[in-house]
């Protein structure tokens, strides 16, 4: 449900609010991960975790945008 405020509407975001959820838990999955793995294991491979945790939080970031945009805004502005 989206928040009013003021009479201003807010844009929507390129996410759903259960891919929100879903790109929150995969972002903190990933960024818990690849500091223990980096522990345990002897090779680099820690790296992907860490970026994959980089890309779902620019994704995190994107929605973050759309939504705060007003409703009317178009993106080339």
């Amino acid at each position: 449900m989206p928040r009013k405020t003021f009479g201003m509407q807010h844009g929507s975001g390129i996410l759903t609010p259960r891919q929100r959820r879903l790109a929150w838990l995969g972002f903190l999955l990933a960024a818990v991960q690849a500091p223990v793995a980096a522990k345990l294991v002897s090779d680099d491979s820690w790296l992907f975790s860490l970026c994959v945790a980089l890309m779902v939080a620019t994704v995190i970031i994107a929605d973050d945008g759309a939504r705060r945009r007003p409703a009317g805004a178009s993106s080339s502005d």
